[in-house]
């Protein structure tokens, strides 16, 4: 164990004061980062300038190593120099502590500090290389900021594309009517329905109320976009996005509703706790609010969930045992079996085979490797950044995936510190900047930050302990599906589980290897059938794949899924036939094209076809884009008289 070193000086400094060397330019990164973290409470000189001053300590020690020196005048060297002035800090006294205590931390150490010392210029280079030219905390004013703007612009999306739906999916006269779900919910499990579907439309389920519900969320989508008690915009947002999420039941089954709903949650206690933003008018143009600190706990959240997010996504592709994903494959059905191709999707199919399960490569690339860049230095951390938005970006282009994707690429922008943003925005936002983070890091110590910040970061703190175990195990579950998670665990997820704050992913963890399409026909007489057609599902063969992402169309999502499976598996399914046969006006407005305007169908049913892409040859020539082969009929010809 190692014994303190008993040389002191005559003159000792009136502050402690570490010494390095000038000449070294991995030192003069990295004191750069110690003198943050000191706070003025070290000083720090380089032994050209202070060596005349310590007769008692060798020039030639101090070319070999750092000494720190106390007030009182003990002299350290080398690493146990680094801690003892890191030790200013309260969250680095472990380090000294270690050091004397820990059985041999005190020699790796000095080991590594001696293989840096001796290859200095390798050193400052790999530093460099991974955090460019400051290495000094990095703060996420901007991040911030920019990740919650789009966060609430992605929650004006969601909300106004239900808004256009919802009275068509759970209205009153709808496919699934909200007013006839949740009470029948409560008939069957009692008082405990309330904890298990916990929404506001407890209260009233009306079509008003649906409406208000969507209207809502509108206006602190828009407070959100502002500044405006952000924290408490986003609460609402969440409250009333989880509301409408369980009343919309099989409609709102999807990975991006309960991504948004534990992005929207966690950033509660991301975002500021004020009511208003400082510089109201000015704020929208760069200027950083020096008292507006930074969450590390909200912070590590958001990334462990987009680490999440994406580690899980490919993981469970190689975990499915789906070959396709093995041999590279899968993209030889994705473009044309995905649920709303766009126009691009069809001509990506048409690209070689070689360039295929090269994409399916770089994709498995950048869901698993990719990830882990997550927690790496700043360089690594905006490769990932740049990485995951592409892969982003490439599925957008292909396929209708609603706000999936722009909400994923809002969590990448916390990759992107501040220091990155100043070298990309201009020179007023460096002023602001430089103005704001006085104090870098995150906003002071906890002593400096108003209560209501610090209660803040209790609470984050409070949902670390809380979610990470489980976190931990989701993810464990994409390595090994099989695996029965601890009692404890489970238990503390099914309580959660309503709130739907944590959650697995994993879109397309086996891939879809044919495409069958319901096509829905009424008929006055029994014998003349005419197809209704849906505004973005495949359906007439001449229509091209349109593109209406980041609206999501939920009915046209919804038949992508019941061609999965039977109409017994599906009763949405026999109520869509109902209200059709019913002449529902909002259920109408769910499709492209009713055949039926004046006076509803006598008779409804289903048939199912096989659509593939044509080819580029049977494009010029009929002008089709898709091709279909009639298999079966899906669901027989009903009635109003077999409902009643």
């Amino acid at each position: 164990m190692p014994n303190k070193s008993p040389l002191r000086v005559s003159n000792p400094p009136p502050k402690p004061l570490l010494i390095w060397d000038g000449d070294c330019d991995f030192c003069r990164l990295w004191i750069e980062r110690w003198r943050e973290i000191t706070a003025g409470k070290v000083d720090y000189a380089t032994y050209q300038d202070a060596a005349g001053r310590f007769h008692e300590i060798p020039v030639d020690q101090f070319t070999r190593a750092m000494a720190f020196i106390k007030s009182d005048g003990e002299v350290f060297f080398a690493a146990n120099a680094v801690y003892q002035s890191l030790a200013y800090h309260r969250s680095r006294r472990w380090l000294a502590w270690s050091y004397y205590h820990l059985p041999g931390f005190a020699a790796v150490s000095e080991t590594g500090y001696g293989l840096i010392a001796r290859h200095r210029s390798f050193a400052s280079a790999v530093t460099r290389l991974l955090w460019g030219k400051d290495v000094r905390r990095p703060t996420y004013v901007w991040a911030q900021r920019w990740f919650l703007r789009a966060l609430a612009v992605v929650y004006l999306i969601a909300f106004v594309s239900l808004w256009l739906q919802v009275d068509g999916l759970v209205g009153s006269d709808g496919i699934s009517p909200a007013n006839q779900f949740l009470p029948a919910v409560r008939t069957q499990v009692g008082p405990d329905a309330y904890m298990l579907l916990p929404t506001l439309c407890w209260f009233d389920s009306s079509n008003a109320f649906l409406h208000l519900l969507c209207g809502s969320g509108v206006l602190f989508s828009l407070l959100l976009i502002f500044g405006i008690a952000p924290a408490l915009s986003l609460l609402a947002l969440f409250v009333l996005y989880l509301s409408l999420t369980i009343v919309g039941q099989v409609f709102f089954n999807f990975q991006w509703d309960v991504l948004l709903l534990e992005v929207g949650f966690l950033a509660i206690f991301f975002a500021p706790w004020r009511l208003w933003p400082p510089l109201l008018w000015f704020w929208p143009r760069w200027s950083i609010p020096a008292r507006a600190p930074v969450s590390i706990a909200a912070l590590f959240l958001l990334k462990l969930l987009l680490f999440k997010l994406m580690l899980m996504s490919g993981v469970v592709k190689l975990t499915s045992g789906d070959p396709s994903w093995w041999n590279l494959t899968a993209l030889d059905y994705h473009y044309w079996s995905q649920p709303l191709p766009t126009i691009f999707g069809w001509w990506a199919d048409k690209s070689p085979e070689w360039f295929k399960h090269f994409s399916v490569a770089f994709c498995l690339v950048v869901e698993i490797i990719v990830p882990f860049f997550v927690w790496a230095p700043r360089r690594l951390r905006l490769i990932a950044a740049g990485l995951l938005s592409f892969l982003q970006l490439a599925i957008a282009i292909t396929g209708n995936y609603c706000f999936f994707n722009l909400l994923t690429i809002a969590l990448c922008f916390l990759l992107i510190d501040d220091s990155v943003a100043v070298s990309l925005c201009r020179a007023a936002f460096l002023r602001t900047l430089n103005t704001a983070t006085q104090r870098r890091g995150y906003g002071g110590a906890p002593g400096d930050r108003a209560p209501p910040e610090r209660l803040r970061g209790y609470s984050a703190v409070v949902v670390i302990i809380i979610t990470v175990p489980i976190n931990l195990w989701l993810l464990f579950g994409a390595f090994k599906p099989l695996a029965q998670p601890p009692h404890a665990l489970m238990t503390i997820y099914e309580k959660l589980e309503p709130f739907r704050i944590l959650n697995g992913y994993g879109l397309f963890r086996v891939m879809t290897k044919d495409r069958c399409e319901i096509v829905l026909e009424g008929s006055t007489d029994g014998i003349d059938w005419m197809p209704y057609e849906f505004k973005w599902k495949p359906g007439d063969l001449k229509r091209a794949p349109g593109w209406c992402a980041p609206h999501q169309p939920r009915l046209d999502w919804q038949m992508w899924f019941a061609a999965l499976e039977t109409p017994r598996e599906n009763p949405w399914f026999i109520a869509l036939v109902f209200r059709l046969l019913q002449g529902s006006r909002d259920v109408n407005t769910l499709l492209a094209f009713n055949p039926f305007p004046d006076k509803p169908p006598r008779y409804v049913r289903a048939m199912f076809y096989r659509y593939r892409f044509t080819n580029v040859g049977e494009l010029r020539q009929t002008g089709a884009w898709w091709k279909r082969e009639e298999l079966r009929e899906y669901l027989p010809t009903l009635s109003l008289d077999q409902f009643r």
